[in-house]
């Protein structure tokens, strides 16, 4: 089966046409690389796990992985494509609780999700539930900073609120004491690529993304916004580039800062 390219989920061959689309997806492929620390022979839950590639990246290291989402087709495509011994994909309900018993993870994977979670405090709570004493959350989510006015709301539409380090830090530690936040960078030129690309967005919804903007009415805007470039766009064939994920940097207080990645010890 196929699935639908939302830019949501990392399908990796709508990633290789355009310079853009790679920067995105050498970035993806950094945060799997940063978390193999915490996730070697260990038992794993990938909690919003989309097309399964990523999960399928862990567990080739890790002792089993058990990979949940809300699609339905998301789950279909990732046990088609990602079939493994110690790989199991679920489909969950939002808002529901996970299907596993207390403390079943070592680790606890939530990679571009956050932002599309309307109750923090549910999915947080069954994090912490799922998780073993000592465990680990390894959260990723982008960097409002860098993308957003102070006062805009989510340019991309399936995104309900984007955090700053403080706002990230403040929501993760009304469940979470022990919470440590890095910062996604790179090298100069291909920040630059994302960085532009950001900008360009932030100005051009601007109208629609003012925080008085119901939100409704701002996602139905960014739904014609996205038929009329989808329409002067082609998806063109796989190309090669002069950069790949070595060149992406996890750091404290790297900067320019892409994503926020939060380091939560339970």
């Amino acid at each position: 089966m196929s699935l639908e390219p939302t830019g949501e989920r990392m399908i990796i061959e709508h990633y290789h046409s355009s310079l853009e689309d790679y920067v995105i997806y050498v970035m993806h492929i950094a945060t799997y690389n940063f978390a193999e620390q915490f996730t070697r022979n260990q038992r794993v839950l990938d909690y919003g796990c989309g097309s399964g590639y990523g999960a399928a990246r862990i567990a080739k290291n890790a002792a089993h992985v058990h990979a949940v989402d809300v699609a339905d087709d998301a789950i279909a495509y990732a046990r088609e494509h990602y079939a493994a011994d110690n790989l199991d994909f679920h489909c969950c309900a939002p808002d529901s609780r996970l299907p596993f018993p207390d403390q079943s993870f070592d680790t606890v994977l939530s990679f571009q999700v956050f932002e599309h979670i309307e109750e923090t405090a549910h999915y947080l709570s069954e994090i912490r539930r799922v998780l073993v004493p000592g465990g680990h959350l390894l959260l990723v989510t982008p960097d409002r900073s860098t993308r957003l006015l102070p006062f805009q709301s989510p340019w991309n539409r399936w995104h309900i609120r984007e955090y700053s380090t403080n706002s990230l830090r403040r929501t993760l530690n009304r469940v979470f004491p022990d919470v440590r936040i890095q910062h996604m960078s790179g090298r100069q030129d291909v920040i630059a690529i994302e960085l532009k690309r950001c900008a360009k967005v932030k100005w051009l919804t601007l109208p629609f993304t003012l925080p008085f903007v119901p939100r409704f009415l701002r996602v139905k805007l960014l739904n014609v916004l996205h038929t009329l470039k989808s329409k002067r766009e082609s998806s063109g064939s796989s190309r090669q580039f002069n950069f790949d994920e070595s060149h992406i940097t996890i750091a404290p207080n790297a900067q320019p800062s892409l994503n926020l990645v939060a380091v939560v010890r339970k």
